[in-house]
This record gives C-alpha cells, sequence and structure tokens, in this order.
C-alpha cells in the first residue's frame, strides 16, 4: 500500500487550486514589501542566504533555520515542530506566508506552542525528500508549500500542503489544524510518536531498495523502452500534443526516450513506426513553442499550462526546465532539419544569457510567477510581468498592432477563453496571453507578405513590447546558485554550440533571438563551469557544495549535483574538445561512488547519509521535472565506459549493471515513472557504443568542421574524443587511461590536419578526412528522417 501511494503521488502532476480566489483576495490585503521582507522586526532568518528564508525573515513567527539550535530548543521546551518547506517563486508559499505567517494571532499560536522552521526545499532538498515523501505517501498527494509537525527527535507526527487560514470550503484552517495538534500532543503523544516511528521504518525500507542480483538481461531491456513508448503514446494527445491531459507540464525526459525509441526504429528500417513516433514527439513541442507556456517577448518557457492547450501558464520560470527542453529541441533540429526547433532552442538559451547569468558566469535558479502590475503597487499578482491588454498593444506597436493582434488571438475583452480550465475565476480578464493558433508561415502568405518579411515585422514588435516589459515592476529572482541545474543548463550550452552549425547558411533570426555564432554558447557552459569550480568546488576535499548565494550554502553536494554536473562536464569535452573537463568529470565520478554508492546493494543514495537530522536516505528513481540522479549517473557510467580502457570500462559497467538492477522491478512493471533509465537500460545492451576519434589540430578550421560534421545528426549511442597528437599533455592522459585511443592519434597521417575514425562492434572504419565523408559514414544505417515529417 505505501509503494502504491508513493506512486501515485509521483505520477500526478499538482493542479491550479480551487481556493485561488480566496488567495488572492489575501493577497491584495497585504503590502507587497511584507510578501518579500518588509518592514517590522527581524527573526533569525535574517542571517541566512536563502532568497525563500528572507523573504520570512520580518514575519512576526519566531522562525528558525534547520540546525541543531532549533532541535534543542524544541526538546528543551518539549514541545512539537512545526515545519514549513517552500521555495522563494512558490505562488502557494507566498499565499500562505501573506494569510498566516504575517498574522500576529497565527504568529503568537506558532511561538507559543511550537518551534517553527523554515527550510528552502532548492537549498536543502534532503530535508525536503523525507517529508514530502512521508506526506505522500500518507494522504495520496504532496506539494509546496509542506507543512508538517514533528516531534523533538524530527520524526513526523502530521502534515499537509496549504492551509487557509481558517476554516473553509470544507477544510480546516490553519488555525484550527494548530490547535488540533496541540491537543494531539498534550493527549496522545505516544500513539503519534510511535507512528511517526513505524512510518519513517516503512519508508526506510522501501526506498532504499537492494539488488537480488548483479545484473538485468540484456534481452528485457528493449522491452523496457517499448512498454515506457508504448503507454506514452497511449496518453498522447492528438489535438494539442503532449503525453496527458491539463494540466500539462512539459517533462522533457518523456520526449528523450521518444526520440531513442524512433532512432532505434530507423536503425531496424521501421520507418513508418519511427515517423508516428517523431510526429508525437513534433507536434508537442510545435504546439508548446506557440503556445502561451512559451515567453513569445522574452523567450524560455514557464513552468506548466493550467489548460490542455498549453495556453495559460503559471508563471514562474525554472532553470531546471530551460536546459533540458532546449535539449529536446536541439535534438529534433537534428532529426528532422527544420529551422523552427533550433530557433526555440536559440530562443532559450538566449533568455538564460541575457536574464540568468551573472557577473562570473554563474546561472540563476528561477524567477517568479507574481510581480507588482505598477511600482508602489499594494500586492503582486500573478502572470502581471507578462500578461497584455489589447490597448498597451495598440499603444506600443502603432500600424502594426493589427497584424500582431492577429497573429497572437489578442482580444479586447481578453483571450484567456481557449479552455473552461484557462481562467475559471476571470483572474486574467480583458487580459491577453499571447498565442499562436497558426504557424506563421500560414498566416503570413494569407498576409500576403512573404514568410521573412512577416516573421520580421512580429520580431520588431516583440522587441518593442520586450522594451515596455522591461519597464514593468520584474518578478523575483532567485539569484542562487544550484550545481544540479546548473549541470543541465551547461549540458545544453555545450551541445548548441555544435549543433546549430548545422543550421542553413544565412538563416534569419528574429527578436528575441539574437542569432550569435554557436560557439558563444560553448563558452558560456564552460564559465559556467568554471565558476562551479572555483566557487563551489572543495579541490582538498574534491566535494562540491550543493548551492552558493554570497557564499556556498552549508549543504553539501548530493548525488543529482554529482551526476547532472558531470553530464554537463562530458558534453563540454565532447562537443568542446578540452581534456581538463573530462578530467573533471572522472575525479567526480570517483567521489560520487565514495559518497552515495551502495556497493553491497547497488545503485546510488541521494544524500551522503553523514547528517544525522537527516532521517531517510533514498534511492531516487523517479525521471519526472528533472531526471533522477540514478538514471542520470546510470547514463554517464555508460558514457564514461566507451572512452576509457578496459579495466576502468569493466568497473563502470558493473556499476550500471548493479544499480538496474536495484530497479529492475520498477523497469518491468511501471517504465513510464523511469522513461531516462528505460533508455540507460538499452543503451546498456548495445554490444559496442559507437566512437568518433577525432585526431589532429584542434584549433584548425579543418578539425572544427570535422567535429560540426560528428554532430550534425542524432545518435544517442555515440561517443566523440578528440585528441591533439601534437599536446605532449593530452597524449600523456591517453597513454594512461586508453592506449588505443593513444595509438590512433599516433598512427594518423601527420600532414592531414584532421582524421576521423569511426569505431563500433570491436572494429574500426577507414580513416577519413573530409566532412562529407564522415556525415555519410555515420548516417549510412540510419533512414532520412526531416523529409516525411
Amino acid at each position: 500500500m505505501l509503494s502504491t501511494l508513493l506512486l501515485r503521488h509521483r505520477l500526478a502532476a499538482p493542479t491550479r487550486s480551487p481556493l485561488r480566489l480566496a488567495a488572492a483576495a489575501a493577497m491584495s490585503s497585504s503590502s507587497s514589501s511584507s510578501a518579500h521582507g518588509g518592514p517590522g522586526k527581524p527573526n533569525r532568518l535574517a542571517a541566512e542566504h536563502s532568497p525563500y528564508l528572507l523573504q520570512h525573515a520580518h514575519n512576526p513567527v519566531d522562525w528558525y533555520p534547520w540546525g541543531d539550535e532549533a532541535f534543542e530548543k524544541a526538546r528543551k521546551m518539549d514541545v512539537p515542530i512545526f515545519l514549513s518547506i517552500g521555495y522563494s517563486t512558490c505562488h502557494w508559499c507566498h499565499v500562505m506566508e501573506v494569510e498566516s505567517f504575517e498574522n500576529e494571532e497565527v504568529a503568537k499560536i506558532l511561538n507559543d506552542w511550537f518551534v517553527s522552521i523554515k527550510v528552502d526545499r532548492e537549498e536543502r532538498p534532503d530535508v525536503d525528500k523525507v517529508y514530502m515523501t512521508y506526506v505522500s505517501a500518507l494522504y495520496g498527494g504532496g506539494g509546496w508549500p509542506l507543512s508538517v509537525f514533528l516531534s523533538p527527535n524530527l520524526k513526523p507526527l502530521m502534515g499537509g500542503t496549504y492551509f487557509p487560514p481558517d476554516d473553509k470550503y470544507g477544510r480546516p484552517g490553519f488555525k484550527t489544524v494548530l490547535r488540533r495538534v496541540k491537543e494531539a500532543w498534550e493527549t496522545k503523544r505516544d500513539a503519534l510518536e510511535q507512528a511517526g516511528n513505524v512510518v519513517i521504518e516503512q519508508l526506510r525500507d522501501a526506498l532504499s531498495a537492494k539488488a537480488t542480483s548483479q545484473d538485468v538481461p540484456n534481452d528485457v531491456a528493449v522491452v523496457y523502452v517499448d512498454t515506457c513508448v508504448e503507454k506514452l503514446a497511449s496518453n498522447y494527445d492528438p489535438k494539442f500534443g503532449g503525453f496527458g491531459s491539463a494540466p500539462k507540464f512539459p517533462r522533457p525526459v518523456e520526449d528523450c526516450i521518444m526520440l531513442y525509441k524512433f532512432r532505434k526504429h530507423m536503425e531496424a528500417r521501421r520507418e513508418s513506426e519511427g515517423q508516428n513516433i517523431l510526429k508525437m514527439v513534433t507536434h508537442t513541442l510545435q504546439c508548446m513553442a506557440r503556445g502561451g507556456v512559451h515567453d513569445h517577448v522574452g523567450g524560455g518557457f514557464h513552468r506548466y499550462s493550467v489548460d490542455e492547450c498549453w495556453h495559460v501558464p503559471h508563471f514562474e520560470k525554472m532553470l531546471y526546465d530551460q536546459g533540458q527542453i532546449a535539449n529536446v529541441y536541439l535534438d529534433t533540429f537534428l532529426i528532422t532539419g527544420d529551422e523552427c526547433y533550433s530557433s526555440v532552442a536559440r530562443d532559450i538559451l538566449d533568455y538564460l544569457r541575457r536574464d540568468m547569468i551573472g557577473e562570473e558566469g554563474e546561472i540563476f535558479s528561477a524567477e517568479d510567477a507574481d510581480s507588482s502590475e505598477y511600482e508602489g503597487a499594494p500586492r503582486k499578482k500573478e502572470g502581471s510581468f507578462y500578461v497584455w491588454t489589447s490597448k498597451e498593444i495598440e499603444d506600443t506597436l502603432g500600424e502594426d498592432a493589427e497584424l500582431f493582434k492577429n497573429h497572437y488571438y489578442v482580444k479586447s475583452s481578453g483571450n484567456c477563453d481557449l479552455s473552461g480550465m484557462s481562467d475559471p475565476h476571470n483572474e486574467f480578464s480583458g487580459k491577453n496571453v499571447l498565442i499562436e493558433r497558426k504557424p506563421g508561415s500560414l498566416v503570413a502568405s494569407k498576409s500576403g507578405k512573404s514568410v521573412d518579411e512577416y516573421s520580421q515585422i512580429l520580431g520588431d514588435c516583440r522587441q518593442k513590447l520586450f522594451d515596455v516589459r522591461s519597464k514593468r515592476p520584474r518578478p523575483h529572482l532567485d539569484d542562487k546558485v544550484i550545481v544540479s541545474w546548473n549541470g543541465l543548463a551547461i549540458s545544453a550550452f555545450a551541445r548548441a554550440s555544435q549543433i546549430l552549425k548545422s543550421g542553413s547558411i544565412g538563416t534569419r533570426f528574429y527578436f528575441p533571438v539574437t542569432g550569435c555564432h554557436p560557439i558563444e554558447y560553448l563558452q558560456v557552459a564552460e564559465k559556467a563551469a568554471t565558476f562551479i569550480k572555483q566557487k563551489l568546488y572543495d579541490a582538498s576535499s574534491k566535494r562540491l557544495h550543493h548551492s552558493y548565494r554570497n557564499g556556498p550554502a552549508k549543504a553539501p553536494g548530493f548525488l543529482d549535483d554529482y551526476a547532472f554536473l558531470i553530464n554537463g562536464l562530458l558534453d563540454i569535452y565532447e562537443y568542446g574538445g578540452k581534456t581538463e573537463w573530462l578530467l573533471w568529470a572522472v575525479q567526480l565520478q570517483v567521489i560520487q561512488d565514495q559518497l552515495f554508492l551502495d556497493r553491497q546493494g547497488g545503485g546510488y543514495f541521494n544524500t551522503p547519509g553523514e547528517d544525522p537530522s537527516v532521517l531517510l536516505r533514498v534511492k531516487e528513481d523517479y525521471d519526472g521535472a528533472e531526471p533522477s540522479g540514478n538514471s542520470m549517473a546510470a547514463i554517464n557510467l555508460i558514457r564514461l565506459s566507451s572512452i576509457f580502457d578496459a579495466a576502468k570500462s569493466e568497473g563502470y559497467k558493473r556499476n550500471v549493471e548493479h544499480l538496474l538492477a536495484v530497479f529492475e522491478t520498477r523497469l518491468r512493471e511501471l517504465g513510464i515513472a523511469l522513461p531516462l533509465m528505460c533508455c540507460a537500460a538499452d543503451m546498456l545492451s548495445v554490444p559496442s557504443r559507437k566512437q568518433v576519434v577525432l585526431v589532429g589540430d584542434k584549433g584548425s578550421t579543418e578539425f572544427q568542421d570535422m567535429v560540426a560534421a560528428t554532430f550534425s545528426s542524432y545518435d544517442p549511442n555515440r561517443t566523440v574524443i578528440q585528441i591533439d597528437p601534437r599536446n605532449t599533455e593530452e597524449m600523456g592522459f591517453w597513454e594512461s587511461n586508453n592506449a588505443n585511443i593513444a595509438q590512433m592519434a599516433r598512427s594518423s597521417p601527420p600532414e592531414k590536419l584532421v582524421v576521423a575514425h569511426v569505431c563500433q562492434d570491436f572494429k574500426c572504419s577507414p580513416p577519413v578526412t573530409s566532412p562529407g565523408a564522415l556525415r555519410e559514414l555515420l548516417n549510412k544505417t540510419v533512414a532520412t528522417a526531416g523529409s516525411s515529417v
């Protein structure tokens, strides 16, 4: 029963609450300054660095950060702990703060009867995981703000998510909940504590599974992928795209496995099946790009759409979405050759470069959904920064206003009417969320303009609206730097630096896309990685910190930080060629194994297990909004195994096999929850991963043209090694780690600026020296896909 409830929560998507109208009223009664650390006596949170904790630093609640001071006080007073977990761009966290945590009556109850602790889930995902798992398991769902009551020894007693301040809508209000918890603590304490102990033990057993064997049979790996793809296909929305119903979340791992299966079909010459899968992905990505979930004016994607047609979003922007979504659009561009996908990838990356990157290259975490409608407004409102009235567009765009309004479905009454779920409470009455209901090429022909002319007008209009929007009060920026999320973005920037070279010469770009040379994206990736190495990596212990804001946070690096960063570093190496990034990835893999690997039971725990206040070590497997650390680790190990010599390679493979064996039941019975891990299982079953070894002068134009040719096709089972035989340090690295690669470099004709070797199934093809010959060699087993999409 426990595992069933956990699974139900993992596959369920949070929805926009019916209490939203009441929440808006509550927000309107509070000043925006108080919602973000305004006037009032500061509490202990004022000394913290987390933006979320600082937002609560002036609440009348006597907040403590997570730590021994709070635990000791609870033990000394012998009272329960109230634990509130959220994050700085969480809309409902803001609502509960305004309604309850700024309320003097509520604050007095909390201060008199409880020790109150506030946790930023992005800063302490290990703490959040324990209590979110508890609430999800017991109540069948979860979300943020997370509200949990603990005993002084940190065992959970009861919990929930958002509570309104007073009883309404058939739900107990927060004040009622507090009184009931106090009464239960005084009259049923032993039973509560015993129940909390039992649940924690059950969760510990359920979430730290051990493998019953050392590997998974190769012949079942393809079944995992097929079963997952079939389930996703059965959930596909043929009208609006996506693999499910409203609310619709971009879940890039779903597109990843669909594209992976497309490639497998094409390799097997099952072109019809491959095209059917590809059309699901392309239609989904087109609908997302045209929808309001995409910020047409500023670039990037919002968190999710509340309706089925990707129109009205929850407006926060998260870094982990941007990196993953950009990679999916890049892969789809490679497959189809359609520049609309490369343009969206650029749109996302250019948004990050403009708005989300600090002076030292660090990439920030998120932008809030809420902002003031105007300077000095008494409250913040969701979407204020992004929505438009028809008059605002007319005043800004002049003679081009009608064309723009027709293109983006702008109406004087507001356009949030495409679905009954878009705006059920008329919060956006008279407002417009920009959406393209038809492709621009179709609308251009009807307007009597060429596609280029029409696109240029739209781009100029977006630029003008962007300039106007820039003068509005901006949403809160969470400028915390999280290693794992930076790793996802680093991957996208690195890959874009080569993949986008496959675009047509002379391609025109329109605002907000800048049209920069792709190599600039590699520079962004390297600068972000350098920031992490300098500010979030301890060279003496070789350990990562989890996050940074005005200095490294107290929390150590977690599995996701290592796995996602290693993935990004491998991409910087493969797409950029500097061996230093490969070397650091290898070193981090060693530390990851030391800190998180269960050598007896298989798989990786999410935490080092060194903090006694964190009650659970979880082996996470769910590939949700972010991939699981175990899924990403499995793919990293497979990639590393194809780079190094047999001794190291076998060690990497053994760890992957053991990891997959831990999750074999889940892979077999519910692969849809683990799409990326399904891909990893299939990758491991491939007899020999394709290796492309490029030997020559890395600085030459000829060498770079060969690198671009290497990445001009989609192949998730390919490893690229770049080596310059004139570089003694580099040659020494390969002599020590893979003598065969070093021998290839030595034996390559010295008069050639670049030579490419393609190896698979334990044999290498004759070397080639031109980009055209390399493309032909790489693509000879795969039918061309783009012509029929």
